[in-house]
Formats: structure tokens, C-alpha cells, sequence
């Protein structure tokens, strides 16, 4: 167990120390410790002959890291990445095209056109809505994002700050279509005018709702479900006005030194065992025949969830990043 669970720095200074053997595979990823854990659990069973070792970082870090290793790349994949920080030009560059039995059968809204990236998993914008906060306050529940522009609800939202949060990013991106359009550009500016506190993470204002800090938490859908498995008095809304939702894209690096080993562990990641899996963590499983659990619908999450996503633009969502940002904060100052 111990050859491909151990998750950390040591494991990158592996491949660079010329360590790493035959049938090891290094992997960069933006995916939780405890998740990966027990992915790479059942990945060793499905392919005993290989070893992955897994460095862990933030979307953000992991991005830095891979700029800062471009000219020399020390990893072979990376596994969940969001798929707008994936698609910076500079980081797409080094990615080369991917296929397996698995991956080739993923919707193609999961899929990059040029198969350098596949995204078995994502994540979907929700409102943790605490019941007993907003009584107190005589507020009604909210169930759109239109909704959340009323003045009613000012000073009463904690919403992630999109330049730190790819979840902030991800409401800000998809609600205004990478900026492009003016009326979702006013919905979310409007909205950021109602929040009273802004945050560092995407969890952080589901968190602060649980408490009864604001009735109102923008976060995530598992940090919301994972909130009333908890016990908290808290109602996950998925606003009917428009999905706010991100993918976790996966890729093989260029020139990896273990490419054929890399694909296999890859194309596993998008096999109907590692979707039973994932449905202890993601909200958005992209694999065919995978749909969401009796908790999870029980606790609001759409039947049909990936078949009624609407398209995304991610390449220009990451190349508009810091242009929609600098926009967003002008526009709301």
C-alpha cells in the first residue's frame, strides 16, 4: 500500500532524483488527500504492475508548478485539474492527445476536441441556504440567482472572491459566459453587491452559513451535501436560472518517460469503477450509465445533472481569467 499512497512533495523529488522504475507513474493533481487515497486504493487493484505516485496541490499551485517545470516537466499526468486553469495556453502546450477504451467514451462535452484532456469529474455552483438563519431574518428561500440581486438579501451572502477561488471563478465565468455577455455580466456584479463577506475558498461560505454567520453561503454542491449529511440546518438550492459548474480534466504530459503505463492508469480514472467512487465525492460523474445516488437526490441534486449542463466555453474562460477578473473587481468597487 505504501508504494502508492504515499502523497506529497517527496514523491515529484522522486522522478527528479532519476528514482522512479519502470512501472511508476507520477502524477500531479488538484484532487483531496482523502479522495485520492482511496482512489489509488482500487486503481492498485485494477493495475497491480504499476505505481502511482501522487504530488497534491491547489489548482492554482499546481498551475505555477507546471509553468515553473515547463522547459524540464517532472510529472507524466496530471488528474484533476480544473479544466480553466488546464486550458491556459501556456499549460496546454505541454499536453499531448489521450485515449483509452474509457476516456473514448466519455460524453464529448467531457472531452477536449484535440483529446489532450478528459474530465470524468466536476464540480457544480450551489446555495447553502441555512433554514434557521433565514427565518430569523424573515427571509423567503432563494431559488434563483436572479433572486439573490433583491436588496432584501444585503449583507446577508458570503460569496468566494473569484482571484482566489476557482469556485468564485467558476460562478463569475459561467454566469457571465467568460464575459461575453452583458446581462450575466450585470446579474453577478449585482449579486457581489448583496454579499457581505467575501472569502478565500469556495467551501468557506457554506461553511459560514452552517453556523448561521450568513443564511446565504455561493459555494459548491458536495460542500452542501455534505453539510446536511452533518446534520446542519442548511437546504441546498441549485438556482434554476443558470449552472454555475466546473470540470476536473485529467491529461497526459509530453514526452512522458512512462507514457504507456500513464494512458492505462488514465483510462482507468474514467472506468465505471472509479465513477462508483467518485459518487462518494463529485456531484458531476461524466461516466456513461453513472447518475447520482438516493442521498444525493434525496438532498436536491437533478436526476439528469450532466445531461442538462449547458456548454461551456473553458478555453476561453482560461484565457479571459484575469481580464474577467480585473473586470469584476472595477465593477464592483
Amino acid at each position: 500500500m505504501r508504494a502508492y499512497r504515499q502523497i506529497g512533495s517527496v514523491l515529484a523529488l522522486l522522478a527528479a532524483c532519476g528514482t522512479v522504475r519502470a512501472g511508476d507513474v507520477t502524477v500531479y493533481s488538484a484532487l483531496e488527500s482523502d479522495e485520492i487515497a482511496i482512489y489509488l486504493a482500487a486503481a492498485k487493484k485494477a493495475l497491480p504492475d504499476i505505481d502511482v505516485h501522487v504530488l497534491r496541490l491547489s489548482s492554482g499551485d499546481l498551475a505555477a508548478r507546471l509553468l515553473a517545470e515547463s522547459a524540464e516537466p517532472r510529472n507524466d499526468a496530471i488528474w484533476g485539474m480544473a479544466v480553466t486553469d488546464m486550458l491556459d495556453p501556456r499549460i496546454a502546450a505541454l499536453l499531448e492527445p489521450v485515449h483509452g477504451s474509457n476516456i473514448d467514451r466519455m460524453p464529448a462535452s467531457f472531452r477536449g476536441t484535440d483529446a489532450r484532456w478528459f474530465a470524468p469529474t466536476g464540480y457544480l455552483a450551489a446555495l447553502c441556504v441555512n433554514r434557521e438563519a433565514l427565518a430569523e431574518h424573515g427571509l423567503p428561500m432563494p431559488r434563483t440567482w436572479r433572486d439573490l440581486t433583491s436588496p432584501m438579501y444585503r449583507g446577508q451572502i458570503a460569496m468566494p472572491d473569484p482571484a482566489s477561488s476557482g469556485t468564485g471563478y467558476m460562478v463569475l465565468s459561467s454566469l457571465s459566459d467568460a464575459g461575453r455577455s452583458t446581462e450575466g455580466m450585470r446579474l453577478v456584479t449585482d449579486i457581489a453587491r448583496n454579499v457581505g463577506q467575501e472569502t478565500l475558498s469556495g467551501s468557506a461560505p457554506c461553511k459560514l452559513a452552517r453556523i448561521g454567520e450568513f443564511p446565504i453561503g455561493i459555494s459548491f454542491a458536495f460542500s452542501a451535501m455534505q453539510s446536511i449529511r452533518q446534520g446542519y440546518p442548511i437546504t441546498m438550492v441549485i438556482p434554476g436560472d443558470g449552472a454555475g459548474y466546473e470540470l476536473e480534466g485529467s491529461a497526459l504530459m509530453k514526452n512522458s518517460a512512462h507514457a504507456t503505463d500513464t494512458q492505462r492508469f488514465l483510462d482507468w480514472t474514467a472506468s465505471a469503477d472509479a465513477a462508483v467512487l467518485y459518487r462518494g465525492f463529485k456531484e458531476i460523474v461524466a461516466t456513461p450509465g453513472s447518475e447520482p445516488t438516493d442521498e444525493q437526490l434525496r438532498q436536491g441534486l437533478p436526476a439528469h445533472l450532466v445531461a442538462t449542463l449547458p456548454a461551456r466555453d473553458f478555453a476561453t474562460a482560461a484565457r479571459e481569467r484575469a481580464a474577467l477578473i480585473a473586470r469584476f473587481k472595477q465593477l464592483t468597487r
